[in-house]
C-alpha cells in the first residue's frame, strides 16, 4: 500500500471512528459516561466496588444489569455485582430476598414508603457500614437503583446520604397517540416504535430502552394506542404482540393499558348495538376483559375518549358518560384494572362558550363513577394552548378520582423545532390553587388524591416519543418527557430543580454550560408563549395541523376557528368569561372567580382569556394594550434570537454533533417566531387600526401573504 494510501486510510478510519463516537442522543438521561469530576469519581469507586443484589427475579436481574451498565460507565471501571451479601459496600433489596435487610429495625419506615418506594441511606450490617437501598418491593428497588445513578451522574456526595422516596400519585403514565399504522397522530419523531407487523416474535430492542428511560422517572404505565382508538387492537391477534411488549415491560414495573373503542362490541363483536346498559354489552365487555387478563395478567385498563371529536360513546344510546364509564369499570374491577375516561367533550351544536362544556357534563355526574374510574381531565379547558388557566373541573368533583392530562408532544408549541421546556408550564397548573377546600386547594392536591382522601391517583402525559433516534426529534424535547415523568412522581419537585438534574444527565456537569443553558430553558416556555399567544390569547394556530399562526381561520364550525376565540373586532380584542359574558369564571370556586372577573385584579397573562378588553386600556406596564401586544410579539421573537447567542456560547463544551442539531432547530425556530408575530400583529391591526410602533423593525411582508401561504404534509396529522 503506497503511503497516500496509508494516509487515506487513517483518514478515513479517524473520520469513522469520530462519528461512530457522536452523541445522537439515543441514551437520553441515562447517558452514563465518565464523571467528570476525577476526585470524586475516585471516591465513588472506593463507595461502589463491591455490590450486593438480593434476589432472583427480573427485576432483579435488571437491576443487576442497569448498575452494571450505569457503574462501568461512569466509574470507567468494571465493578463486583454479586447476587447474594457477603461483606460488600452496597446492599440492594427487600426485607423479602435479603436476610440482612430484614433483620435491620427499618421495617416500618420501609411499610411508610409502599411498594413503590425507596430507603437509601448508610446501614450497620454484620458488624459493617454499607450503603443500602431497599424497599418493600422489587420494583422500589429498580426506582432506588436508578434514583443512585442519578447521584453520581450529577456528582452528588453519598457520605452521610439519607433518602425517603415514595410516589405522590399510584398511577403515571404515558399516553401514545399510536395508530395501527405505524403513524403518531400529534407526533413529531417520526412513526410509531411499535412495530405491530414485526411482534411478539421480534422483540426491537428499543423497547427495553423505552421501559428502561420510563423506570428511571417512575413511569409505572403506558396506553401504547390512540385515544382515537380503532377496536382492532381489543381482537387476539393484537393482544398477543401487545403481551410481547407487556413482557418487556414487566420487570420495570410498566403496565400496559389500551384505548378501548366504545363501538368495539359492534365492529369487532358483531352485536347490534353498544349500549353500556345491554346485558349482551355488558357480558361482551367482561368476556374481553377476561381474555385480556388470560394473556397480559398485569394489564392496566382502559383509556376511554367518548362523544367527543366524532368518536361513539354512551350518549349515543341517550346514556351518561358514568354509566359508559361503569359498564366498562365492571368489567375490570374483578382483575384490578382502572378505566380512565376522558373529560375532553364538546360540540359545536352546543350553543355555548365551549370552555364550560367539560364541567356542564361532568361535575353532575361526580357521586355516579364506580371507585375504579378515573375521569382525566386536560390541564386547562380548552386544548392545550401555550398557556391556560387550570380546568375548572380540578376540585370540583370530590367523589370522584381526577387524572392529570398533560401534552408532552408539542401540538401547539412549534411541532418538535421549538425549544419549549414544559415544566413551568406543568408546573405553573399544579401550583394553581382551586380554593376547593380554602386556600392551599392546589392543583396538585387534586391529583394526588390527598385534598378529598382518593387512594387512586394519577397523572397522564401524552407522549412525544418517535422512532427517531433521539426518541423525541429536539434534543430538548428529551427534558420536557424527563420532567413529565419526575412530577408525576412527585408534583412538588421544581421546574428548576428539574432542568438542572436533566442538563447534567444529558449533557455535562460544567457550572459555565449549566449556567448558560438552565435560564434558556426555563425562560424559553415564556418566550413562546410571548410570540405565539400572549396575554391570554389561545387557539390562534392554523387550522387542522396547528402548526403555524391563523387568526384569520374561519372554517365554519365556530369552535374549530380562531376567531371565536379571539373576537378582536374594533373595540378590542378577547374572549368574555365573565359573569357579564359566558359566566366561565363562575365554574371555579369563589376565590378564583372573583379573581379572574374583575378586569382590574386578572392576572394580566390570562387577561384576553376572560376579557374583551379595549385596545387602548392601560396596562401595568404603563402601555396599552395594544402598545403591549406590540412588546410582548417583538419580546418573543427577540428572545429566540437571544437563545440562538446563548447556544453559540457553549459550542464547545458539549458534543458537536448535539451542538450543531440544536444550532439549526434554533434557526428554525427564530424564523417562524418572526412568522408568528408579523402575522397575529398584521391581523390584528386591522381591527385596532393602530401602528406597530416605529421602534420596532416593521414586517417585511403583508398580511396578505401571511394569509396565503399554504402548507402540505406537516407531520403530526
Amino acid at each position: 500500500m503506497s503511503k497516500l494510501n496509508v494516509l487515506f486510510f487513517l483518514l478515513l478510519l479517524l473520520m469513522t471512528s469520530t462519528a461512530s463516537g457522536a452523541e445522537d442522543g439515543y441514551d437520553l438521561w441515562l447517558r452514563y459516561v465518565p464523571v467528570e469530576n476525577v476526585q470524586l469519581r475516585e471516591k465513588y469507586q472506593q463507595q461502589l466496588q463491591n455490590v450486593a443484589i438480593s434476589g432472583h427475579s427480573e427485576t432483579t436481574a435488571a437491576i443487576a444489569e442497569e448498575l452494571q451498565r450505569g457503574l462501568k460507565g461512569l466509574l470507567n471501571k468494571d465493578c463486583n455485582i454479586q447476587s447474594e451479601y457477603t461483606n460488600q459496600q452496597v446492599l440492594i433489596g427487600t426485607p423479602g430476598n435479603s436476610p440482612e435487610i430484614a433483620a435491620l429495625n427499618i421495617q416500618g419506615q420501609l411499610n411508610e414508603l409502599g411498594n413503590e418506594g425507596y430507603l437509601i441511606t448508610h446501614q450497620i450490617v454484620k458488624g459493617k457500614a454499607i450503603l443500602l437501598v431497599a424497599s418493600t418491593g422489587e420494583i422500589g428497588t429498580l426506582y432506588g437503583t436508578f434514583h443512585l445513578l442519578r447521584l453520581l451522574q450529577t456528582q452528588q456526595p453519598l457520605a452521610g446520604i439519607y433518602i425517603a422516596e415514595r410516589p405522590k400519585t399510584t398511577h403515571r403514565l404515558l399516553n401514545h397517540w399510536d395508530n395501527l399504522d405505524r403513524t403518531v397522530e400529534r407526533g413529531y419523531a417520526g412513526f410509531s416504535i411499535w412495530d405491530w407487523h414485526k411482534l411478539p416474535d421480534y422483540i426491537d430492542p428499543r423497547y427495553k430502552d423505552y421501559a428502561r428511560a420510563n423506570a428511571s422517572i417512575g413511569i409505572n404505565g403506558t396506553v401504547v394506542s390512540n385515544v382515537n382508538a380503532n377496536a382492532l387492537i381489543l381482537t387476539p391477534h393484537y393482544l398477543n404482540k401487545l403481551n410481547g411488549l407487556a413482557n418487556v415491560f414487566r420487570p420495570y414495573g410498566i403496565k400496559i393499558y389500551l384505548t378501548a373503542r366504545f363501538s368495539a362490541p359492534i365492529e369487532i363483536g358483531g352485536l347490534p348495538t353498544a349500549d353500556p346498559l345491554n346485558e349482551e354489552v355488558q357480558q361482551w365487555w367482561k368476556n374481553k376483559a377476561n381474555e385480556i387478563y388470560a394473556i397480559i395478567p398485569d394489564f392496566g385498563g382502559f383509556l376511554v375518549k367518548a362523544n367527543s371529536e366524532g368518536q361513539p360513546g354512551p350518549q349515543d344510546y341517550k346514556r351518561t358518560h358514568a354509566e359508559g364509564a361503569n359498564m366498562l369499570a365492571r368489567a375490570l374491577a374483578p382483575h384490578g384494572g382502572v378505566v380512565m375516561w376522558r373529560a375532553f367533550v364538546y360540540s359545536h351544536e352546543v350553543p355555548v362558550d365551549r370552555a364550560l362544556q367539560a364541567y356542564n357534563e361532568f361535575k353532575p355526574l361526580d357521586e355516579d363513577f364506580d371507585d375504579n374510574v378515573f375521569v382525566q381531565v386536560k390541564n386547562g379547558p380548552i386544548d392545550f394552548q401555550p398557556r391556560e388557566p387550570f380546568h375548572p373541573l380540578f376540585g370540583a368533583m370530590e367523589q370522584t378520582p381526577i387524572m392529570m392530562e398533560f401534552q408532552i408532544t408539542q401540538e401547539y408549541l412549534g411541532c418538535a423545532t421549538h425549544l419549549v421546556y414544559l415544566a413551568p408550564l406543568f408546573k405553573e397548573v399544579l401550583d394553581a390553587d382551586t380554593y376547593a377546600k380554602g386556600k392551599g386547594s392546589t392543583v396538585a392536591k387534586v391529583i394526588d388524591g390527598s385534598l378529598h382522601q382518593h387512594t387512586l391517583s394519577g397523572m397522564a402525559g401524552v407522549s412525544n416519543i418517535g422512532n427517531d433516534r433521539n426518541w423525541t426529534g429536539h434534543p430538548f424535547g428529551q427534558a420536557n418527557w424527563y420532567a413529565y415523568g419526575r412530577l408525576a412522581w412527585n408534583p412538588e419537585f421544581t421546574a428548576e430543580a428539574l432542568a438542572d438534574e436533566w442538563i447534567r444527565m444529558t449533557y455535562t456537569n460544567n457550572p459555565a454550560f449549566i449556567e448558560v443553558v438552565k435560564p434558556m430553558m426555563l425562560q424559553s416556555r415564556e418566550t413562546a408563549v410571548n410570540y405565539m399567544t400572549p396575554l391570554g390569547l389561545h387557539h390562534q394556530m392554523a387550522w387542522d395541523h396547528h402548526w403555524g399562526p391563523g387568526p384569520w381561520v374561519n372554517i365554519g364550525r365556530p369552535d374549530w376557528t380562531s376567531k371565536y376565540y379571539h373576537r378582536a373586532d374594533s373595540l378590542g380584542i378577547g374572549f368574555d368569561r365573565t359573569t357579564s359574558g359566558s359566566n366561565a369564571v363562575s365554574q371555579y370556586f369563589p376565590e378564583v372567580r372573583d379573581h379572574f372577573n374583575n378586569l382590574e385584579t386578572c392576572p394580566e397573562e390570562f387577561l384576553l382569556w376572560f376579557h374583551h378588553v379595549p385596545w387602548n386600556h392601560p396596562m401595568k406596564s404603563g402601555n396599552t394594550l395594544w402598545g403591549e401586544m406590540c412588546e410582548k410579539y417583538y419580546s418573543g421573537a427577540a428572545q429566540v434570537k437571544t437563545m440562538q447567542k446563548d447556544w453559540d456560547s457553549v459550542k464547545d463544551l458539549i458534543d458537536p454533533q448535539q451542538y450543531d442539531h440544536v444550532r439549526q432547530l434554533l434557526k428554525i425556530q427564530a424564523n417562524e417566531a418572526i412568522w408568528w408575530r408579523n402575522a397575529l400583529l398584521l391581523y390584528f391591526q386591522q381591527y385596532s387600526r393602530l401602528p406597530i410602533p416605529s421602534t420596532f423593525e416593521q414586517p417585511d411582508k403583508t398580511l396578505e401573504y401571511y394569509m396565503n401561504l399554504k402548507f402540505h404534509f406537516v407531520p403530526g396529522i
